[in-house]
């Protein structure tokens, strides 16, 4: 697939479908769960937005990762939810709604954090001449477009015509399903002749970040009390990253325009597979416990 083709038509189509999908699960509820219970959606959220990026700017430094994928390794931790973890609480007998909530709330805040975010990467990690700054308000009105824009559509079409929506979900869910695999696919194809070479350096920084960040979303649950169903839901929500939303970013012409930095929104969604099947066979068993 040819680059240009890749990054301002199937990307964009991908991602739109995806988050339409993930509007068409929605209710005003799930945003409501914040006043309902604060608690466990609160501590998520802080994990999401605060916790795992300062954990990426820390693992990068640590690690000394190569500058463009160090910034894109914030990139990705910058990047909470998705679909993808819902189906993933779904399959693995947690508290989809909170799950669900996380991702509504959290796709709503990372429109500001997300460029906030990046640019402190590129400011830390870039050497003098290669500093790109991501335009906050284009940043912004980007976002919007990508994430707000399908998300309320699908809650509109969920609440005009609720039997319609219904039996779109499904599979709706399953082609979100097949555009993030040919995103992380396509991103990582557009760089075949460096792929090993990524893969060494950027690798163990992917694994241990999620590792890292289910671990802490787990303690956190804890923490604060959860048991059973909402601490899987939060290890799920905290551990597992929108990939094809680190990748869009990365590879758009209008924001970073840099194939390099989605290598590591690529090769994390590939870590994020595992963990999450992981997780799917941990509630399974704790269901039939």
């Amino acid at each position: 697939m040819e680059a240009n083709i890749f990054t301002q038509v199937f990307l964009p189509v991908a991602l739109a479908v995806i988050m339409l999908g993930m509007g068409l699960s929605l209710k005003p509820v799930h945003f409501k769960q914040l006043w309902q219970t604060p608690k466990p959606v609160l501590t998520g959220l802080a994990m999401q937005i605060i916790a795992i990026p300062a954990l990426a700017f820390i693992l990068a430094y640590l690690l000394q990762l190569p500058p463009e994928l160090a910034v894109g390794l914030v990139l990705i931790a910058a990047c909470p939810g998705g679909p993808t973890s819902n189906l993933i609480a779904h399959l693995a007998h947690a508290d989809t709604a909170l799950s669900i909530s996380l991702t509504a709330i959290s796709s709503l805040v990372v429109i500001i954090s997300l460029p906030l975010l990046v640019n402190l990467a590129s400011l830390l990690f870039l050497g003098e001449g290669q500093y790109v700054a991501l335009s906050v308000p284009r940043t912004v009105l980007q976002l919007l477009v990508i994430i707000l824009l399908p998300v309320s559509l699908g809650m509109w079409l969920k609440a005009r015509w609720p039997e319609f929506s219904r039996s779109c979900l499904q599979p709706v869910k399953w082609l979100s399903s097949f555009f993030l695999i040919a995103v992380v696919a396509g991103a990582l194809l557009r760089e075949l002749d460096r792929l090993l070479g990524f893969f060494l350096a950027i690798g163990i920084a992917a694994l241990l970040l999620n590792l890292l960040s289910m671990l802490a979303g787990y303690l956190a649950a804890r923490s604060i009390g959860c048991r059973g169903p909402q601490t899987r839901s939060m290890t799920i929500e905290v551990g597992i990253q929108n990939g094809t939303l680190g990748i869009a970013i990365a590879t758009s012409p209008m924001l970073l325009n840099n194939s390099t930095m989605a290598i590591p929104s690529a090769i994390y969604s590939l870590i994020m597979f595992a963990s999450g099947t992981a997780m799917i066979i941990w509630g399974y068993r704790k269901k039939q416990a």
